[in-house]
């Protein structure tokens, strides 16, 4: 978990150069250091926990979004309406929920906040984009969805844009796997349907199912995280996220939609507007937010009386824990930097912060620039992004290099055709090992002796060599041999990087055919392929000889859709909708993997460097999927507060066998305004939903 601070001043420049109907917007936020002679203002607020109860009317509030404003740290209210959250004084809180205006209200010295929401009037008003690119107001809606703003997720950028649904949506669930560079994250929408399996939902990028998947393979075991899909899109391209939690809605995706979708529109540019330049930067320092409380009165080895340190293997100095002598009452003995002093003891004191010494200030720096404007016929934007993540953990980064396009034109009266494109490339020249192995240097941190100082490990390159003998042996001394290796060494040596490019897009055309009648086309395109590798050099305690792999992806998912939509006034009461279509779907993955268990020749990492005698690790694996679909959906409304909405949806999986590989998903839910229908004026409003759906 970790600890987000940012130094609280802003460089805010905002500029507009009128001239010939051309205009040129800049906004620039910069987080500035110390050494700028600006405002300065360095805060050392101590953390406290904030709690209380959010009502309306009513009576108590359950699920509404508690956040502390400017970052992604949040809670929401329990059945009661309680809440519970840690703040720093003058932090900002804001409570958001579906239909309520926002509050804003700031930590001072109370430790209790109880909030009274109102109805926001406009609310059910409000017109989102929701399945299939169809455009309804949120009154009409007949299944729960939530909505975030794109301005929430750009405000404090998340590396992983599922992190920014962590306390902005009421019922998700949101797992970050860790702290380090290039983190995965897991999204629960609507609780586990799987044990074993994916309980994550399925992201839908400007109407194009988009692969998450995470091709990591860390565990308790060891292994490394990779970031999984959605990283890949660029928070400051987003204009909304529309989360479908329920089955209704995500019955009209069919089977790969099981357990929910999110919906993902960027941003595009708006007609009759000139050209406007935006740019957006943001710097963000992570630092451990929680380290474990060490004991400091016993330092390592497990004789209380005595120690000695050989050679890291052999005696007091082959036990990896801090069982030993009491520290800091005088003692001294052999210890392993005692080359310092010429083999003879030094002080046995206690190192309290030795952990806390190995880690680094993490530095998240975002810079975006955009370009957006458009005709009455023609729209157009176009996006520079530039993530750049340095760990916590030395010698770790993660980069994402984005480019988005988005353009619009109006060829005729009734036919308009539409393009959106994004590209990614995504880097790490070292993404840490997680879990219990001795590659993660965190690992070894746990049995830590209580006297090491860590920083007398870091300039590994002019450290003695470890013993002959021990599993250590040629590589940089450290505190222990047996067990680990010195952990800057098996940072900045036995890296494990990851090089990704990643092509999202599509193309849509519609055609008006008449009054009631429109025609639409789709074809969405999601490409990837990536090269990771792991190194370890000669001399690491779980390869003495070396060794090396190389992993090489690639994905591609194809989509062709059609839809025909009618809608029509049937009486001045009455309205109805309906759309009929079909989609077919084309996946394509591939693996090659390839290693050499041990190493001829030191420092040379490639598969040819094979050791004499040792044979190659190989494997590759290919698959191809379809899925074709007929569907259909409409709606029925009455004096626009009450609506019923129907979906049905036939998959036919090729995963499954010919006889028996049909999906049906129908749906019927019922939705009124109650507050509309009865005339209340002193309640803001009552939705109530009644979905019904099943699988055949």
């Amino acid at each position: 978990m970790l600890k987000s601070w940012f130094f609280k001043y802003y460089l805010r420049l905002l500029g507009q150069i009128n001239s010939n109907n051309y205009i040129m917007k800049t906004k620039f936020n910069g987080i500035l250091t110390l050494l700028l002679a600006f405002v300065v203002q360095f805060s050392f607020a101590q953390s406290k926990t904030v709690s209380g109860n959010v009502s309306e009317e009513s009576g108590p509030l359950p699920g509404v979004s508690v956040i502390i404003k400017g970052t992604s740290t949040g809670t929401e209210t329990d059945f009661d309406g309680n809440y519970s959250i840690t703040a720093n004084v003058g932090d900002v809180l804001q409570y958001s929920f579906i239909g309520m205006t926002l509050v804003e209200k700031t930590v001072g010295a109370s430790n209790t906040i109880n909030v009274a929401m109102e109805g926001e009037a406009d609310a059910l008003d409000e017109v989102i984009v929701t399945g299939f690119g169809r455009k309804v107001e949120k009154r009409s809606a007949t299944y729960s969805m939530q909505s975030l703003e794109g301005d929430a997720l750009s405000v404090a950028p998340e590396p992983n844009i599922s992190n920014a649904l962590a306390g902005r949506i009421a019922g998700v669930q949101v797992t970050s796997s860790n702290g380090s560079v290039g983190a995965s994250s897991r999204v629960v929408l609507r609780g586990a349907s799987s044990i074993t399996g994916n309980n994550q939902p399925l992201y839908v990028v400007d109407g194009v199912p988009i692969n998450n998947s995470n091709y990591g393979n860390a565990g308790s075991g060891g292994g490394r995280d990779m970031p999984n899909g959605i990283s890949d899109i660029n928070p400051d391209d987003i204009e909304t996220m529309n989360v479908l939690k329920g089955p209704a809605a995500a019955a009209l995706y069919g089977i790969r939609a099981s357990n929910g979708v999110i919906e993902i529109t960027t941003k595009k540019g708006k007609a009759n507007t000139n050209l406007g330049i935006t740019f957006n930067s943001t710097v963000q320092f992570d630092n451990p937010l929680i380290l474990p409380d060490y004991q400091n009165s016993y330092g390592q080895g497990s004789n209380p009386y005595t120690f000695e340190w050989i050679d890291g293997t052999s005696g007091d100095g082959g036990v990896d824990e801090s069982w030993g002598p009491p520290l800091d009452v005088g003692l001294e003995f052999v210890q392993w930097d005692n080359y310092k002093y010429g083999g003879a003891p030094s002080p046995w004191v206690s190192q309290p912060d030795n952990i806390k010494d190995f880690y680094n200030t993490g530095i998240q720096l975002n810079n975006n620039l955009s370009f957006a404007g458009g005709s009455e016929d023609f729209t157009y934007r176009l996006s520079l992004g530039s993530f750049n993540q340095t760990g916590m953990v030395p010698n770790t980064d993660y980069t994402r290099t984005n480019i988005g396009i988005n353009a619009s034109q109006k060829i005729a009266d009734k036919f308009t055709t539409a393009i959106s494109l994004n590209y990614t490339h995504s880097k790490s020249d070292n993404l840490p090992i997680q879990g219990y192995n001795n590659e993660n240097p965190v690992q070894q941190f746990i049995w830590s002796g209580r006297n090491v100082d860590y920083n007398a490990l870091k300039d590994w390159q002019n450290l003695p060599l470890s013993p002959e003998g021990t599993a250590a042996a040629g590589t940089p001394l450290n505190w222990n041999t047996v067990f680990q290796n010195n952990p800057f060494w098996v940072l900045d040596t036995n890296t494990n990087d990851l090089d990704k490019h990643r092509i999202v897009g599509n193309i849509n055309m519609n055609y008006a055919i008449s009054e009631h009648f429109d025609l639409s086309g789709k074809v969405g395109l999601d490409h990837w392929n990536s090269i990771s590798t792991s190194r370890q050099a000669f001399g690491s305690n779980s390869a003495p000889n070396g060794f090396y792999d190389e992993t090489v992806r690639s994905f591609s998912e194809r989509n062709a859709e059609l839809l025909l939509s009618y809608n029509t006034a049937i009486s001045e009461d009455f309205n109805f909708d309906l759309s009929v279509g079909g989609n077919s779907m084309k996946r394509d993955a591939k693996v090659n993997y390839a290693a050499a268990p041990q190493l001829e020749l030191p420092g040379l990492y490639n598969t040819n460097n094979l050791r004499a005698g040792v044979n190659y690790t190989l494997s590759n694996s290919a698959s191809e999927q379809r899925i074709n679909s007929l569907f259909g959906f409409g709606k029925i409304s009455f004096k626009n507060y009450l609506f019923l909405e129907f979906s049905g949806r036939n998959d036919w999986a090729s995963v499954l066998p010919v006889e028996n590989n049909s999906f049906f998903y129908p749906s019927v839910s019922l939705s009124a305004v109650i507050t509309d229908m009865i005339g209340a004026d002193a309640v803001s409003y009552t939705h109530l939903t009644l979905p019904t759906n099943r699988e055949v």
